[in-house]
C-alpha cells in the first residue's frame, strides 16, 4: 500500500488503474472522526493506492473525485472526464421562484 502525497498524482494514478481493469477496480473512502482524517483508497487487488488528509478544504477535491469515478463507472473507462465538475453544474440551473403575490 502506497500513500500518495500529491492530490493530482493520486487522481491520475487512480484513473489509470481504473482504465487498466475496470471490472476489478474498487474505490473506497474512510473517515475517522476521532483522528479527523480522511483516507481514499483505490485498488484492483494487485495494486493499492491511498491518499490521506486531515484538511477540510480537501472535501471539495474529494467530491470532484467521486464525480470522476461515478462518470467512469457509468460511462466506461473511455469516457471524457474533462467535463466532469462538482457543484458548478448544479448551480447553473436557475433558482425557482417562491410563492409570492401575483401581480
Amino acid at each position: 500500500m502506497v500513500y500518495i502525497a500529491s492530490w493530482d498524482d493520486f487522481v491520475e494514478k487512480s484513473v489509470q488503474l481504473f482504465s487498466s481493469d475496470p471490472e476489478k477496480t474498487r474505490y473506497s473512502m474512510k473517515y475517522r472522526h476521532c483522528d479527523g482524517k480522511l483516507v481514499l483508497k483505490v485498488t484492483d487487488d494487485k495494486e493499492c493506492i491511498k491518499f490521506k488528509t486531515d484538511q477540510a478544504q480537501d472535501a471539495k477535491k474529494m467530491e470532484k473525485f467521486n464525480n470522476i469515478f461515478f462518470t467512469l463507472m457509468a460511462r466506461g473507462p473511455d469516457a471524457d472526464i474533462s467535463e466532469v465538475g462538482g457543484k458548478e453544474q448544479t448551480e447553473a440551473h436557475p433558482a425557482k421562484k417562491g410563492r409570492g403575490r401575483k401581480q
